[in-house]
């Protein structure tokens, strides 16, 4: 069998609408689940009582549930309970229940990289346990914690090929559609193929050259 050229070039607009879907379910959820990180870590750092075995119950069961069973809890059984969601929203409160938990240990790890001296010093000039958490921990945190933070959103920019399972119009949902009417498997994997890496590789160069820059103090662009 010949590969279809124009074929495949005919099939471009309707992945340029799944690249959209990709990167709007991937960085939305990313960003939501580094919030969930701050503020999971911020609850520890701060010593909230009752929070650390709730932090720890979330993040074992998150990292230890396959993305795929918790998308179809959300999209199938919360129904029944009488929620009714879109799989647009399931896909993104999946993605960031998996991401949340992934990023608050690696933000924790980068907490525990702050030395204990800046601390001191913070609390030396009267800073409170606040003050201390978002003007010295945080922000050393966040460089330390930078290689595997930007590493963590290009898995979930990835992870997004599951939501297909509930009907997200993205890469692999179009690809797999494109199969079953026109039987063009070749074409459509070498489209999906060349497409992830004109996605994911200048995006892990440009977040691996901030890291870079980040890491030897330069801050403005």
């Amino acid at each position: 069998m010949t590969f279809d050229y124009a074929f495949a070039l005919s099939t471009l607009p309707a992945f340029g609408r799944a690249v959209l879907v990709t990167l709007q379910v991937g960085l939305l959820a990313s960003v939501a689940a580094l919030l969930v990180a701050v503020v999971n870590n911020a609850l520890l750092v701060l010593a909230v009582p009752g929070t650390r075995i709730l932090v720890r119950s979330y993040v074992e069961l998150a990292r230890n549930t396959p993305l795929l069973i918790q998308l179809f809890f959300i999209y199938f059984a919360l129904p029944s309970l009488g929620v009714q969601i879109s799989g647009f929203a399931a896909a993104l409160i999946a993605m960031t229940f998996l991401g949340g938990a992934y990023l608050t240990e690696v933000l924790r790890a980068g907490i525990e990289a702050v030395p204990n001296s800046q601390l001191e010093s913070g609390r030396a000039i009267g800073l409170s346990r606040l003050q201390l958490l978002r003007f010295v921990v945080l922000p050393q945190a966040g460089i330390f914690s930078l290689p595997a933070l930007c590493a963590n959103a290009i898995f979930l920019l990835k992870e997004t090929t599951v939501v297909s399972a509930v009907a997200v119009p993205e890469l692999l949902y179009t690809t797999k559609n494109y199969i079953a009417l026109y039987y063009r498997t070749y074409e459509m994997l070498a489209v999906l193929t060349g497409i992830c890496l004109l996605l994911f590789l200048p995006l892990s160069l440009l977040l691996g050259a901030l890291e870079r820059r980040l890491q030897r103090g330069h801050y403005g662009f």
